[in-house]
């Protein structure tokens, strides 16, 4: 921290300023005003401060440690959830608005400020009074007596409320199928990673299946792209639907799902656990799909591959899947074939 002066010119005569240097936030720089020796000569350029901060969502803070007496600029209280003047701000009252799972890490942040001097930066939770929660981000310093022993703490907090939903939607954007909102193919990636891991720890099975609809592109031809993504929309619901809410579905693009099964026993026979997890799917995809008063159907071909079975690591056992899902598709019609199988398995179709 570094506390400078400065003259301030404001049409009429030359003022002096003391400004406080805080830790920077991002590429901005960060100066707390003292508005006791400029501000106060004058009420309207007190109110244009205020008013900076409000419209900034930043505001300034200074806390006597070891005290309960905590000072906040008007902006603050906004940003905890109340009206300028209707709490008397105070040490406890501040930690009790942090939600509690950030609360021992935001007071272990202000304890080694005090006791090393580094700046304090902090992003956190706040709960609101109507149980609301907002994010702030909190940077600061110590102040320190004439005897170098640290007194109090002063910096300014800045509601980040927004930038963290927009920062969410970005990362589900990136996570996600726009049209399913079902997990895409990082996200699939990075699951099948950690779930391979933990099947090698508890020495379990984990199945993967590929999925591709046949008769998908002759609907979307004949009947419009809108008509083509209902179907979709109705078979990511139905392959949920044909899982465990602990099992994924995914979508790669076009027409292209996968099915991500953890925690299979290793004691069942390969094919007879392949041959069940199969047959669930036809059987999930094979009705026909009411849409607008018309029915449509759409066939399905699987290619299934087991961990450690057909493949050891997730790019060959994405690949061994893919590779039995187009034998399938060669083989006709809602057929499924194993990762290293020959023998391509029809699903009866009921009439």
């Amino acid at each position: 921290m570094q506390r400078v002066e400065t003259l301030l010119d404001n049409g009429q005569q030359k003022l002096q300023q003391e400004l406080t240097r805080l830790a920077d936030i991002g590429n901005q720089h960060v100066l707390l005003l003292h508005p006791e020796q400029a501000m106060q000569a004058s009420g309207e350029s007190m109110e244009r401060f205020k008013r900076s901060q409000y419209f900034a969502r930043i505001g300034t803070w200074d806390w006597d440690i070891d005290t309960d007496r905590l000072y906040w600029s008007e902006a603050i209280y906004g940003m905890f959830g109340y009206q300028p003047g209707e709490v008397t701000p105070s040490y406890s009252l501040f930690c009790n608005s942090v939600h509690p799972d950030d609360r021992e890490r935001v007071r272990a942040g202000e304890l080694n400020c005090i006791e090393t001097g580094e700046n304090h930066d902090e992003e956190y939770r706040v709960i609101w009074p109507d149980g609301s929660v907002h994010w702030v981000r909190e940077t600061g310093n110590v102040v320190k007596n004439e005897q170098g022993q640290p007194v109090k703490m002063m910096g300014v907090v800045r509601d980040i409320t927004e930038e963290k939903h927009s920062t969410r939607e970005l990362e589900q954007r990136a996570h996600q199928d726009p049209l399913t909102g079902l997990p895409n193919r990082l996200m699939l990636e990075q699951r099948l990673e950690a779930s391979l891991g933990l099947a090698r720890t508890q020495q379990t099975r984990l199945a993967l299946v590929f999925i591709d609809l046949n008769n998908f592109k002759a609907i979307n031809d004949q009947h419009g792209h809108a008509t083509g993504d209902e179907v979709l929309l109705e078979v990511a619901k139905r392959l949920r639907s044909a899982v465990r809410s602990s099992d994924m579905v995914a979508r790669l693009g076009g027409d292209e799902f996968v099915v991500l099964l953890e925690g299979l026993s290793r004691h069942t026979k390969v094919s007879d656990e392949a041959h069940q997890i199969c047959e669930k799917l036809f059987a999930s995809l094979t009705p026909a799909m009411t849409l607008q008063g018309r029915d449509y159907r759409v066939g399905s071909s699987l290619g299934i591959a087991m961990f450690p079975d057909h493949a050891a690591t997730m790019d060959k056992l994405i690949h061994a899947a893919d590779l039995a899902m187009y034998a399938a598709k060669r083989s006709g019609n809602n057929q499924y074939r194993l990762g290293e199988d020959l023998t391509t398995h029809a699903h009866l179709l009921q009439s």
